[in-house]
C-alpha cells in the first residue's frame, strides 16, 4: 500500500471530510489514510481503454463505468477504496448522491511494482467483503497480462489472460481481445 498519511486513528467521516477538500486523494482502511501516488503513462492509457469499453458496451444498460475518481465504500472491511475501474449495476448506488458507492459488480485495479502485492493480497481480501462483487480484475501494466477472479458457487477462482487471449468479463458479459485492451500501451505488443 502507499505511505500511510497519518498513524493515528482517523473516523469514516472525518475521512470523507477531509477528502472532499483535500486537492489530492487519499485511501482510508480501517482507520488509517493513505496518500495516492501519481500513475505512469502505461497506467492511464490502460484505464482509459478499459473505462471507454466499458462505456460503450454498457451504455444501453442500467449500470454505471467510473474512472478512479470514485471511491467505493467497503463498510464490513471499514475501508474506502478508489479502483481504477469499477462498475456497478445496483440501483441503490444508480440513485444515490453520495460520493462513494457500496455496490460494485465489477472493480479492476492495474497492478503497479508498488501496489500489487497489496492490490492481490488485503485489498482483495478486503473487497470480497461487499456481496455484490462478482469480479475482480488485476491488470499488468508492463506487459500484456491479466488475472481474473470470479465468485462462483466454490468461492473466488482465477483466470490468467495472455498475448492471443480473448478476455471475458462474466460480470457484465463482455467479450474482447486482450489486446484491444492494451491499445497504445507502451512496451506492450499492442503499444
Amino acid at each position: 500500500m502507499k505511505a500511510p498519511y497519518s498513524r493515528f486513528y482517523i473516523s469514516p467521516e472525518d475521512y470523507l471530510a477531509g477528502e472532499r477538500v483535500s486537492p489530492i486523494k487519499h485511501e482510508y482502511r480501517q482507520g488509517h489514510v493513505y496518500a495516492m501516488v501519481g500513475a505512469k503513462k502505461s497506467h492511464v492509457i490502460l484505464a482509459s481503454n478499459l473505462t471507454t469499453l466499458l462505456n460503450v458496451y454498457l451504455q444501453d444498460s442500467p449500470c454505471l463505468v467510473m474512472s478512479s475518481d470514485m471511491k467505493v465504500r467497503l463498510e464490513a472491511a471499514d475501508c474506502y477504496y478508489y479502483p481504477d475501474v469499477v462498475v456497478t449495476c445496483d440501483e441503490r448506488d444508480l440513485s444515490t448522491t453520495e460520493d462513494f458507492i457500496r455496490f460494485p459488480t465489477l472493480v479492476i485495479e492495474i497492478l503497479s511494482d508498488s501496489t500489487a502485492a497489496f492490490d492481490r493480497g488485503d485489498k482483495f481480501a478486503d473487497y470480497q467483503t461487499v456481496p455484490t462483487l462478482r469480479e475482480y480484475v488485476l491488470v499488468n501494466q508492463a506487459e500484456m497480462a491479466l488475472e481474473c477472479y470470479r465468485l462462483t458457487a466454490e468461492g473466488w477462482v482465477g483466470q490468467r489472460y495472455g498475448v492471443g487471449d480473448t478476455v471475458r468479463f462474466e460480470s457484465v458479459g463482455l467479450e474482447c481481445a486482450i489486446a484491444t485492451l492494451y491499445q497504445k500501451v507502451p512496451g506492450t505488443a499492442a503499444g
